[in-house]
């Protein structure tokens, strides 16, 4: 019990820092304090495409200039081409299509919107893992119930944090082609993969809560049967003398 305990209060731990880390990549540009005005995906040169600002910074609500001030109104799992306007002229061409209102072209605007909702979706099972992070310090079905929504949740935090790094980091290479500077935020993909990595720890912490409490009831049944067959030999033992000494007097008697 005391290790269950142990186990899952440090899986709550990591699973709070985890959450916090999350939070604050989705509550980029919402204010300007630290580290918020700092987190970022992407920063580029836009000066010049039409409707775009000089420098843009893509969060996960806004569109924002630099320290994530003039941000724009906020949009749930935005094209990423929504940084200017409609066919807009001397974008990069690889980044601009038909997708998203004449925006965005079909890579980046399915890449950013399933790497968007599966962040979001990452965020629901990681509230309930922590919750039922709770659960695990009791035994073996509160780890199970806990490893479950952990797993879960890592799947899609993968499956997020992965696309996310793919599609940013082509889009500053296509930038770069274009002979404009561009740079992903170092704030916002350190969040992401540390929020990955402490939910990665959790998950494992859960699972080897499942196999303690197993592994212990195994060597409690080992014991116990051990136990019975010993106390069965000696009794066997004495039964087997007190036939002996009755044979004995008989053949006297």
């Amino acid at each position: 019990m005391l290790k269950n305990a142990a186990l899952g209060a440090t899986g709550i731990i990591l699973l709070s820092g985890s959450l916090l880390l999350l939070w604050f990549v989705i509550l980029s540009g919402v204010t300007h304090v630290t580290p918020l005005r700092h987190t970022y995906f992407l920063q580029a040169d836009t000066s010049g495409i039409s409707g775009a600002r000089d420098v843009t910074q893509w969060t996960y609500f806004y569109f924002c200039g630099p320290d994530n001030r003039d941000c724009g109104s906020p949009r749930p799992a935005p094209a990423f081409g929504k940084a200017w306007d409609r066919d807009a002229s001397q974008a990069p061409s690889s980044l601009i299509g038909t997708h998203g209102g004449g925006t965005t072209s079909f890579h980046y605007y399915y890449m950013w919107r399933f790497a968007w909702v599966f962040i979001l979706i990452n965020l629901f099972f990681e509230t309930l893992a922590w919750f039922a992070a709770f659960l695990a310090c009791c035994g073996r079905l509160g780890a199970a119930i806990a490893s479950l929504m952990a797993l879960t949740a890592l799947f899609f935090h993968s499956l997020g944090t992965a696309m996310m790094t793919a599609v940013f980091v082509q889009a500053r290479n296509a930038f770069h082609r274009d002979n404009r500077s561009a740079k992903v935020g170092s704030y916002a993909f350190g969040f992401m993969w540390a929020s990955w990595f402490t939910l990665f720890l959790a998950t494992i912490l859960f699972i080897v809560g499942i196999k303690t409490n197993k592994s212990r009831k195994d060597t409690t049944a080992t014991a116990t049967n051990g136990h019975t067959k010993r106390r069965w030999g000696r009794n066997r033992s004495v039964r087997s003398s007190s036939y002996d000494g009755r044979r004995v007097k008989e053949e006297y008697a």
